[in-house]
C-alpha cells in the first residue's frame, strides 16, 4: 500500500488518433483528446511532453508542435490529480435546451465556470453535469466539446461518451459547428456586415488577454448589425457574431480591435462608457458587471445520424433588460430566458 509520502502513480491513457488528429500540432490534438481532465490545458500538456511524459507510436515525443501521424498510437503518461481536484457531481441546476441519447445541449448562465480548474476545483458546470449525468447510460460521462468563457453565457454543447466526443470535435475541426452569439458593442458600427479576421496571440504582458499581431494564429470572426440605439449621444449596437475559427477571446478582441469593444468588457474596454443621453441606458451600461456576450444559436450534424440539430438559447434577463431599455430587443424576435428554477433539472 502506497504511504502519503510516496507519489501517486501516474494516470495512463492510451489514445488512437483519428482523421480529424492527422497532422495536427501534437499538443493541440492531447488538449482537445484530455477534455476530461481540468489540469490538461495547452501550457500543461508541452510540459508534460517536455518531461517525456508523451510518446508517439512507441518513441517519446520531445516537440509539442510534432505532427500526429494518421492512426498513430499516443500514450500520456497523465500525473495524478490530487483529490481536491478530482470533479465530484454537485447538484447545481442546469437548464437543458436539447438531449437524447448521444449528446446534451444547456444554457449556460454568466457567471459560472464551465470546467473545474485549480482555481475553480467546485461550483462549475462540470460539477453540474456529471450531478446530470447519473441517469445516462453505464459508461457515459460528460466531455464538453467546446468553452464558454466565465462570464459568457447561452449555449454549450456536450458528449456523453468518448465516440459521440471525438465525431464533434472532428466536426468543430472541420467548421461544421455553426456557432452564432449575440453582443452589444459601444459605438455605431459601419460597414453593417463585414468579417473581422486579424491574427491573434496572447499578450506578451498579460497572459490572459489577447491581442491583434501579425505573427498571430489565424482568426476569423463574421457579423451583421442588427440595430443601433437611438440615442442623442453615443449609440451602443447589437451585432449577431460567427466564429469561423475558435480562438481564446475571439469574438472579444476582434470587436476592440475593430473599435467596437463589447459593452461591460472589464479586459478589452475599461476605458470606454458610452454616454448616450438616455439616463437610464447610461445606469444600466455604467453597472453592467459583465461582457454583454451571449452564445446565442448553434447547429451542429448529429454525432451518429448526422441530421443537423439547431438549439438556440434564449437571452437571458440582464442582457435582455440592456436590449429593452436601447430600443433593441425586438430585433431579437425572441423571448428571454425563464426564471431561475423554472424548468431546470
Amino acid at each position: 500500500m502506497r504511504t502519503p509520502s510516496e507519489p501517486a502513480p501516474p494516470e495512463r491513457r492510451r489514445l488512437v488518433a483519428d482523421r480529424g488528429d492527422a497532422a495536427v500540432r501534437l499538443d493541440a490534438v492531447l488538449e482537445r483528446r484530455l477534455g476530461d481532465r481540468p489540469d490538461a490545458s495547452r501550457t500543461r500538456i508541452q510540459r508534460w511532453i517536455a518531461a517525456g511524459r508523451v510518446a508517439v507510436n512507441g518513441v517519446t515525443a520531445r516537440r509539442a508542435a510534432q505532427r500526429v501521424p494518421t492512426a498513430a498510437c499516443i500514450d500520456v503518461a497523465l500525473p495524478a490529480l490530487p483529490a481536491r481536484l478530482a470533479p465530484e457531481a454537485e447538484p447545481r441546476p442546469l437548464v437543458v435546451l436539447y438531449e437524447d441519447a448521444h449528446v446534451v445541449a444547456i444554457d449556460k448562465p454568466a457567471g459560472l465556470v464551465a470546467h473545474p480548474s485549480l482555481g475553480h476545483p467546485r461550483g462549475t458546470v462540470y460539477n453540474a453535469l456529471l450531478w446530470h449525468a447519473r441517469g445516462w447510460a453505464a459508461g457515459a460521462r460528460p466531455q464538453l466539446v467546446h468553452r464558454l468563457d466565465k462570464q459568457t453565457s447561452g449555449v454549450l454543447l456536450v458528449a456523453k461518451a468518448a465516440p459521440a466526443h471525438a465525431a464533434l470535435l472532428r466536426a468543430l475541426d472541420q467548421g461544421l459547428l455553426d456557432k452564432h452569439y449575440l453582443t452589444l458593442v459601444c459605438g455605431r458600427v459601419e460597414p453593417a456586415r463585414g468579417e473581422l479576421s486579424w491574427p491573434l496571440q496572447r499578450d506578451p504582458g498579460d497572459r490572459r488577454r489577447m491581442i491583434a499581431a501579425a505573427g498571430g494564429k489565424p482568426c476569423r470572426t463574421r457579423y451583421a448589425l442588427l440595430g443601433a440605439s437611438r440615442t442623442p449621444g453615443d449609440a451602443v449596437s447589437l451585432l449577431t457574431c460567427e466564429l469561423l475559427t475558435g480562438r481564446m477571446h475571439q469574438i472579444r478582441a476582434h470587436l476592440a480591435t475593430a473599435g467596437w469593444p463589447i459593452v461591460g468588457d472589464q479586459t478589452y474596454g475599461p476605458a470606454l462608457r458610452p454616454v448616450t443621453g438616455n439616463h437610464r441606458l447610461d445606469a444600466l451600461l455604467a453597472a453592467f458587471p459583465r461582457q454583454a456576450l451571449h452564445a446565442w444559436r448553434l447547429s451542429f450534424p448529429h454525432p451518429v445520424t448526422g441530421e443537423r440539430i439547431a438549439v438556440t438559447a434564449p437571452v437571458p434577463e440582464d442582457l435582455a433588460e440592456l436590449l429593452e431599455v436601447a430600443g433593441l430587443l425586438h430585433e431579437v424576435g425572441q423571448p428571454t430566458s425563464r426564471p431561475v428554477g423554472h424548468g431546470q433539472t
